[in-house]
């Protein structure tokens, strides 16, 4: 079992690092592999839709988003965590999911993913709600946990003291353990569902 996590601030030891280190340490008491990706002080543009990756299958700007790409394609899980500035994620790591969503054409069929929001105080719970909508526009199941995914704290290190913040932490990798065990099976015995073609709609003809 491998999982990626992307890690949206600029800050290297920051608050949302001390989330992603408590991932980290529980996947690896439960076996799993986790590597993570930290974006956040990295030059990452937005997407341009220049359309180049339908024909290349990659983003033609070579940078993180490629390399994550191909990680994202091995790996049954994805966790994305970033800071939250105006109830929202950052502008790095939407920049970079829009770009990884949009030029990896490979199946995310029953791939996990799930989002940490940290903050301050408030804009948890609608950056969590922004962060999980790129799972669910492509057949990712979104893990939950004990509650949202937040952890609080604003100076620097303030957020190893949110206990219960901690815990979700925790929670959350043992669920996303056992849920892609879950899906290894499945497929194992039963396979992916069955794929329809897509119908698009467009609401002008």
């Amino acid at each position: 079992m491998k999982v990626i996590i992307i890690n949206g601030s600029p800050r290297k030891n920051g608050n949302t690092s001390i989330a992603v280190n408590e991932l980290v340490r529980t996947f690896e008491a439960e076996g799993v592999e986790a590597e993570v990706f930290q974006i956040g002080n990295k030059a990452v543009r937005g997407c341009i839709a220049c359309g180049s990756c339908a024909k290349n299958g990659r983003c033609v700007f070579d940078d993180e988003v490629n390399v994550i790409a191909r990680s994202f394609e091995t790996a049954d899980g994805l966790i994305v965590a970033t800071p939250v500035y105006y109830a929202s994620a950052n502008a790095t790591t939407i920049a970079c999911l829009d770009r990884l969503f949009y030029s990896t054409h490979f199946d995310k069929t029953m791939k996990l993913g799930a989002s940490v929001a940290v903050a301050r105080r408030g804009g948890c719970s609608a950056t969590f709600d922004e962060l999980n909508k790129y799972f669910t526009i492509c057949g990712m199941p979104v893990v939950s946990s004990q509650y949202w995914n937040s952890v609080h704290g604003r100076e620097k290190g303030e957020a190893a003291q949110d206990e219960e913040g901690m815990q979700t932490m925790r929670v959350l990798a043992r669920n996303m353990t056992f849920l892609m065990k879950a899906v290894a099976l499945g497929k194992e015995k039963f396979g992916l569902p069955e794929k329809e073609s897509w119908t698009p709609t467009h609401f002008i003809r």
